[in-house]
């Protein structure tokens, strides 16, 4: 008899669901993490706008002395703005993979602060699985799995 019920206790697990990505967005850090990477896109912005005014300014005066310079001295300020243009691509594909850089250098310790506390909540509640709903799941059954989403916003001090 005890071999038979044997398999039914392993069907008597405990599942949890959590919502993530809801949990993340009240966090502080992430409203931190926000301001940061918008001040550090500003300066980036703010660098490209410098250098293509300064672009703009040189390719003006080329047009405006065009007709009077010889053409050794053309030639020399075309090759100057077909490198300053190609500098200011450069830059832009530099500050893009640098801002995104950043983010993943910033979320990773919010996202390990989430797991964590995941983890805290499922070893406290003998779940043994917690799945994020945040990451797609098309179905969880609310009979037989249990939102602890509130229990790990109150493990990360959360409202």
């Amino acid at each position: 008899m005890l071999l038979m019920m044997a398999p039914l206790a392993t069907f008597a697990q405990k599942f949890g669901h959590v919502n993530a990505g809801e949990i993340m967005n009240l966090m502080p850090e992430i409203k931190t993490m926000q301001t940061e990477l918008q001040a550090l896109q500003q300066q980036y912005d703010t660098d490209e706008k410098a250098m293509i005014a300064e672009f703009q300014r040189k390719v003006d005066e080329y047009q405006r002395d065009e007709k009077t310079l010889p053409d050794n001295v053309k030639q020399r300020r075309m090759q100057e703005l077909q490198q300053m243009e190609q500098n200011i691509q450069t830059a832009h594909q530099d500050n893009q993979q640098a801002l995104q850089q950043a983010y993943q250098t910033k979320l990773a310790p919010i996202q390990t602060k989430v797991v964590e506390a995941i983890a805290a909540v499922g070893k406290e509640g003998g779940y043994v699985y917690i799945f994020d709903t945040a990451q797609g799941i098309p179905y969880i059954s609310a009979t037989l799995s249990t939102d602890v989403t509130a229990q790990v916003k109150t493990k990360l001090g959360l409202k």
